[in-house]
């Protein structure tokens, strides 16, 4: 017994489905077909309790678990009516995994148990032929020395090859029962070659020794692998299920074979799978043998075909959900060995659930909560061919992986400079633009790239956060690649790629492949199905869904996607581009001496108009600032313009200065060299002024230094500047008859004297463009909540907000005193891996620490101001975890990158169903 004096074993009549998390989802779909007295070979399952008891005493079975085994073993001796470990009417058996999610491949199986050099003959005798009875012992001896005994497989695939080539023949099943004996042979000297030892003889040890291999392959490295990939405890253990052997290899009349009920490709409603006549699973698995299409079966065994149709259509009914089918044919005879529900592609998963809907199978609610909301995205964008992206893999020129941080797939030439980039682009030519790490002045290689890798950075690193809001396919550290900028190379995977070599990105895997691979768009009607399944998600939802979104072409994508307005509008990437920065810089260099003048002329801060009689400093100042505040004019109305009166929240100035300016060191190398080549002096004195500009700016940690409000206090003329040019362009389309609703956001506000302060001033110039335009703009004001003490004080903040917006990115790192593409490049995949933390906290929010400040900020914000409007705009609002969060704490809305967006209606959907059958 275990803990609480729980069974360790349950028969397959004893069980049923909704048992999956004791018995693991196999053994619990075997039960279930047992109880609708399906053709399932008898067995019984070990408990995943037993598994978990086993890895918390150090490999330690618990007490009674062997006879527990040995009286199951009785019940099935007496149900098949032959013996384990008997010569003259063997049993034999399968040992399986089998977790409570299906993890396909990632554990062990032995099948044809219970053999031996005398058994072999009494089950020659039992199935009337030899051949396939000493089959299945080489198939045993081959399984249980590779997965107990940790043989080396590939030493039996050698010998089996070898002796193939030697007799003339191809596949495994012409093999004669001498050749057969003699294979037997040489896999035993193997086995003592490599181990010392042999196979035990005694089934009973080949059992026990199965059943411990079993639990430890829950721990094998792909097995751990797997699950960190999809966010599967790994306390949860494995069950084992027993089961009676049935052959599949016993002639022409027997095989093998896998059926979808649905195609798992694109959720058609037609039979999907394969058979192989003469064989058993694992041939099918290892690729000894190509197996033929199902209809292989109905014209050799068309009753047997009938009969399995009829069972996948009953399974299906039942379970409501496309279903992915394992059986075995022995000697005409149909078994059921698996029932699960399939794993599909996202555009299978719509179209199956929206069909289902309309055969009334399901209801609405149901098919919302049968598509995994984080694949939707891939519906909309472009994807590889699989096959030819399968044989890149198998060629050997899968580079490396990285962090999907874009979804879509991308092909073209690699280039390592932005502005190289961007004129290949111009030019016609596909390109995939490949850095160490992006750069805010990279923007333009950005813009006209197909695809963006990098071999730094996270997931919500400046390439993840401005490719995902542009929708362009994105792998982002990628450690794999090493890049040489000075060569325009990187190595990796044994390849060198040169710049103008032709180089594949996955956005959604973070794959990088040597070479082109063609991509292909959705099809229409896939779409089509998706908006109708949207559609429903869009009825049963409470949380709004807004997006992020920069520019025209951003908020008209976001529109397309369904969003309702705009969450965040970063202002600085409005300053990026080759043709901007410039003008940004000329502004910083003159800022200081500007400000200079105005605290000893307060009069000329209100108009800030450039004159000739101004000196040369505070003039430059003034015109870089009207170039960029036309510039932000045309920029806030294209925005406005296209959301044609939803809401649209523009953040002011947030970024570090520094992020404008060249880094300092190649700066520093730069006038050095001109020194040294003795350029003009006037020159030189201009770069050295720049460079004492940027050393200026420099600060240990930039992120938690002179950015957002801070900025706007001390350089307030930048911030007064935009405000103008958003009530401007809000007053220019008013009075066309375009209805605009612009809320002015804050970043970075800590403390509420901040807040106050910047809004009395950028209120007064709010009011004045309105008197001058005779034209009023109704606009809101609100903070961006980014530090705990913003949040721990939200209450005198909301006193002068009429929104909070929580930059969820930014709140994790100071939560948690991580700087975030560090972490994710240094120690948050071994935290995560260790199970330090559960997940990765900058792609799903901790609901326990930055969840508590953000559950504090909406009480005391609320309780100050009722009416207060919610969301949170960082990377979170596409996280389907996330949002969940956002709907329980009442959020108003979530905002994320334009092509999130269907994946936030869904999950938003997904959360309100969730809460509303809690509560029923």
């Amino acid at each position: 017994m275990v803990k609480g004096g729980s069974k360790l074993t349950y028969r397959f009549d004893e069980g049923d489905a909704g048992m999956r998390d004791l018995l693991g989802g196999k053994g619990a779909n075997l039960c279930e077909m047992a109880k609708l007295d399906l053709p399932v070979p008898p067995g019984f399952i070990i408990t995943t309790e037993a598994c978990v008891h086993f890895f918390e005493t150090g490999g330690q079975v618990p007490e009674g678990l062997w006879e527990a085994v040995r009286s199951n073993m009785a019940s099935l001796e007496e149900s098949i009516g032959r013996r384990f470990g008997s010569q003259s009417s063997p049993l034999l058996v399968s040992v399986r995994s089998g977790a409570r999610i299906s993890m396909p491949g990632m554990m062990d199986t032995i099948l044809n148990l219970g053999n031996n050099d005398e058994i072999v003959h009494g089950l020659a005798s039992l199935m009337g032929d030899e051949r396939p009875a000493y089959d299945a012992y080489r198939r045993f001896i081959q399984m249980y020395a590779g997965v107990v005994m940790g043989v080396d497989s590939e030493v039996f695939e050698e010998i089996l090859a070898r002796e193939k080539d030697r007799v003339g023949v191809s596949l495994d099943n012409e093999l004669n029962p001498d050749q057969l004996r003699g294979i037997i042979e040489q896999f035993k000297a193997e086995v003592h070659k490599a181990t010392s030892s042999a196979v035990p003889q005694d089934p009973w040890q080949q059992l026990e020794g199965a059943v411990k291999a079993v639990f430890e392959s829950w721990n094998s490295p792909r097995a751990v692998s797997y699950r960190d990939h999809f966010g599967i405890p790994h306390h949860w253990g494995t069950a084992v299920n027993i089961m009676a052997m049935v052959f599949g290899n016993l002639g022409d009349d027997s095989g093998t074979g896998v059926l979808f009920t649905r195609n798992p490709l694109n959720g058609r409603k037609e039979l999907y799978g394969e058979y192989l006549v003469n064989g058993q699973g694992e041939d099918v698995v290892a690729g000894i043998r190509n197996p033929e299409p199902i209809s292989t079966l109905a014209r050799q065994l068309p009753e047997v075909h009938s009969q399995l149709s009829r069972v996948a259509q009953q399974l299906e009914q039942h379970y409501r959900d496309v279903q992915d089918l394992e059986f075995t044919v022995e000697g005409g005879r149909l078994y059921m060995l698996q029932a699960r529900n399939a794993a599909r592609t996202v555009q299978a998963a719509v179209k199956s659930a929206v069909d289902m809907v309309d055969e009334v199978l399901i209801d609405e609610s149901a098919a919302i909560n049968r598509v995994n909301a984080e694949e939707l995205s891939q519906l909309f964008v472009p994807r590889f061919d699989s096959e030819a992206r399968a044989a890149k893999v198998s060629s050997q020129e899968l580079l490396g992986r990285g962090f999907g941080a874009s979804p879509g797939a991308a092909t073209g030439k690699v280039f390592f400079d932005a502005t190289r980039a961007a004129e290949a682009g111009k030019n016609g030519t596909p390109v995939i633009l490949v850095r160490p790490e992006t750069k805010p002045d990279d923007i333009h290689g950005i813009l006209e790239a197909k695809g963006v890798l990098t071999s730094r950075g996270g997931v919500t690193s400046h390439a993840a956060v401005v490719t995902r809001g542009l929708g362009k396919p994105c792998v982002v550290g990628c450690e794999d690649i090493q890049v040489d900028l000075q060569g325009r190379r990187f190595v990796a995977g044994g390849h060198t790629i040169q710049e103008g070599d032709d180089l594949s990105v996955d956005g959604a895997t973070g794959e990088v492949f040597a070479g082109a691979i063609p991509t292909f768009q959705p099809d229409l009607d896939e779409l089509q199905e998706a908006q109708t399944l949207l559609s429903w998600a869009d009825k049963a939802r409470r949380l709004g869904v807004w997006a992020n979104a920069d520019t025209p072409l951003d908020a008209e994508r976001a529109l397309a996607m369904g969003a309702e307005g705009i969450g965040l509008c970063r202002t600085e990437h409005m300053f990026l581009g080759p043709e901007r920065v410039p003008v940004v810089q000329r502004m910083l260099i003159n800022a200081q001496e500007a400000e200079r003048w105005e605290a000893a002329h307060p009069e000329a801060a209100v108009r800030r108009a450039a004159s000739p009689e101004l000196p040369v400093g505070v003039n430059e100042f003034y015109n870089a600032l009207a170039h960029l505040k036309d510039l932000q004019i045309a920029d806030f109305t294209g925005v406005l313009r296209a959301m044609t009166g939803r809401p649209v929240i523009i953040r002011l100035l947030d970024a570090p200065l520094h992020e404008f300016l060249p880094r300092h060191e190649d700066l520093l190398r730069e006038v050095v060299e001109m020194e040294v080549r003795g350029a003009p002096q006037e020159e030189r004195q201009a770069r050295e002024q720049f460079l004492q500009l940027v050393e200026s700016l420099r600060e240990s940690n930039p992120m938690l230094g002179h950015r957002g409000c801070r900025l706007g206090l001390t350089f307030p003329a930048i911030y007064e500047m935009q405000v103008e040019a958003i009530i401007t362009a809000g007053a220019g389309l008013i009075r066309e008859g375009v209805q605009v609703h612009p809320e002015i956001m804050i970043p970075l506000t800590s403390h509420v004297n901040e807040l106050s302060r910047l809004k009395e001033g950028l209120t007064k110039v709010a009011d004045r463009v309105q008197r001058e335009m005779d034209t009023a703009v109704g606009y809101l004001y609100g903070s961006m909540i980014e530090v705990p003490r913003a949040c721990l004080t939200a209450g005198e903040v909301a006193g002068h907000s009429d929104f909070f917006s929580f930059g969820t990115n930014d709140l994790t790192q100071t939560t948690y005193g991580f700087s975030r593409d560090d972490a994710e490049g240094k120690f948050l995949a071994t935290y995560i891996q260790e199970e330090i933390l559960p997940a990765n906290p900058f792609a799903t929010l901790d609901p326990d620490g930055v969840g508590a400040l953000v559950r504090i900020a909406v009480e005391q914000g609320r309780r100050a101001r009722p009416d207060l409007e919610v969301g949170i705009c960082g990377e979170h609002g596409g996280d389907p975890a996330s949002i969940e969060f956002c709907h329980r704490e009442g959020l108003n809305y979530v905002s994320c990158s334009p092509f999130r967006v269907p994946v936030a209606r869904l999950a938003a959907a997904q959360a309100a169903l969730k809460e509303a059958a809690g509560s029923s």
